[in-house]
């Protein structure tokens, strides 16, 4: 079972002991992590840190999602313009 109240993007980086994860369905919510267990339990706990603060704010708090995913894949390159 997933325990997060949103989907998770976990993005594998040319460094082995990195990682950088995000949420597309909470604004403003990434973080980074040494392993995707790691980012695992840091998006658990951070999203909890960014709901309160967004609450504090009075921003729009998205519903949770029941069927969370949670997707791992390369880090995205960006392109030149």
């Amino acid at each position: 079972m997933i325990d997060l109240p949103y989907s998770l993007i976990i993005e594998a980086t040319d460094e082995p002991n990195f990682f950088g994860f995000f949420s597309p369905e909470l604004d403003g919510f990434s973080g980074v992590g040494h392993s995707v267990e790691d980012c695992l339990y840091q998006a658990r706990w951070g999203m909890q840190e960014h709901l309160t603060l967004m609450q504090q704010q009075q921003l729009p708090i998205p519903p949770r999602n029941a069927n969370p995913t949670v997707i791992v894949q390369n880090q995205q390159q960006l392109s030149v313009a």
